[in-house]
């Protein structure tokens, strides 16, 4: 912790070069984007180095690498920052056209397809906007975004707590996913999908989820066959091999061009899941926030 004399020779703006460097991983870099000389940033990193009792930054053939004090910094770092762009912002109106602000999104990819329209939004209309997405897991999405670590969040949430507030985005139904041409595509039945080899998408290494419930609930089981972290190693794997999974609808279609992959109806009922962008109901004051959520509501 910074104690009263350092806060007496503490700058905002040595924060904000700490995180350009960190996130550029080169002074140069972070230089021109701070629109600053390497010589001015090379100085402002002397004096955050004094002031914090670390070198931070070491030197390599490429750029620069984060101690691991530095490692420890960037998030405290970056929370504070945030607070502090969080409470400018509603000093002063808000102009997408004009801002450039960068938005963090916590979410997983296959809730992902708001993506490809949110863009074309900021393309067009916010040119200095940037996004960062953020892999999220659902049950460290409340806790990351009371800890700002993400501006909102983006999953199927059902019961939030009051202090959130949430903005619906779309419906979405899951669906049995496999390379066209499968066999199960042909005889969808429930006999059919228990005989087949799964693959599930489970980022936390789980070997059974919801489906499995179901099923046996039902007194039937699965083999799953395979686990992967994320769903577009899923997918892809689906057009190699003769596995079968269980994927949103939506997120299979808009990746249709690129992958040999077909859909057949999920013999489960696992009902329609609602996928909204939950934000602190502080957050709520800063104008920037209400527009990105507005901009979601309307594309997604």
């Amino acid at each position: 912790m910074l104690n009263e004399i350092d806060l007496s020779r503490a700058d905002l703006n040595l924060l904000v070069l700490f995180e350009t460097v960190l996130d550029e991983g080169n002074v140069g870099r972070a230089a021109e984007r701070l629109n600053l000389s390497a010589s001015a940033v090379s100085h402002g990193l002397g004096r955050l180095r004094r002031l914090l009792n670390d070198p931070l930054f070491l030197k390599t053939p490429k750029g620069v690498v984060p101690t691991e004090r530095a490692k420890e910094l960037a998030a405290p770092i970056g929370d504070i920052l945030a607070r502090v762009r969080s409470v400018i912002s509603t000093a002063e109106p808000f102009d997408p056209a004009r801002s450039r602000r960068r938005f963090t999104i916590g979410t997983a990819d296959g809730f992902s397809v708001f993506l490809p329209p949110l863009l074309d939004e900021i393309a067009r209309n916010a040119p200095g906007i940037d996004l960062v997405v953020r892999h999220m897991q659902m049950e460290t999405a409340l806790s990351d975004l009371d800890g700002r670590l993400i501006d909102l969040a983006i999953a199927p949430f059902y019961e939030l707590p009051a202090r959130f507030a949430a903005q619906m985005l779309y419906e979405e139904e899951f669906v049995v996913a496999a390379r066209s041409g499968h066999s199960f595509l042909k005889e969808p039945t429930i006999e059919n999908y228990c005989r087949m080899q799964h693959l599930l998408v489970a980022p936390r290494g789980d070997p059974s989820g919801v489906v499995d419930e179901l099923l046996e609930s039902r007194g039937l089981s699965r083999r799953v066959a395979l686990a992967v972290p994320n769903f577009m190693l899923a997918l892809d794997l689906l057009t190699k091999t003769e596995l079968v999974c269980v994927l949103p609808k939506r997120f299979v279609e808009m990746h249709a061009e690129r992958y040999a992959v077909a859909t057949a109806k999920l013999p489960l009922d696992l009902g329609v899941s609602s996928i909204k962008a939950a934000v602190p109901k502080a957050a709520l004051m800063d104008a920037g926030l209400v527009w990105l959520l507005d901009v979601l509501g309307r594309t997604g």
